[in-house]
């Protein structure tokens, strides 16, 4: 059975960075589709960005581009989520997700979740 477990997060000033990390176990990334979402309080799961570690390159959201950088590391059975520039309004619940069964930014075509990690982004 796959596990996600994500880690890294924490609290930093705005500006600041962060790194995220998901670790994959019960199955080898090869050919697999990951992709981090993230949800504040009282507001849906938000897609932040996704990657098919078979070929391609990351996708992310609209919210995130230019800012957020998505990568799998090479010889770990794990994803990176590289956070610069963060504002107030990337603060959130990040949750790491794999299974997808149809357009990777709706939360509800991914079928694996993490427990996810806490940003907390300070003004």
């Amino acid at each position: 059975q796959v596990k996600l477990m994500e880690s890294g997060g924490g609290s930093v000033q705005a500006g600041g960075s962060l790194r995220l990390s998901c670790a994959v176990s019960g199955r080898t990334m090869n050919k697999t589709w990951l992709a981090w979402f993230r949800q504040a309080p009282g507001r849906e799961r938000e897609a932040v960005a996704t990657i098919f570690t078979g070929a391609g390159g990351p996708s992310y959201g609209d919210a995130v581009k230019g800012r957020f950088s998505l990568r799998r590391d090479n010889g770990e059975n794990t994803v990176s989520l590289q956070m610069n520039s963060l504002k107030p309004e990337d603060t959130g619940v990040y949750y790491c997700a794999t299974d997808l069964l149809g357009a990777w930014d709706n939360p509800s075509n991914w079928r694996t979740w993490g427990q996810g990690t806490q940003v907390s982004v300070s003004s």
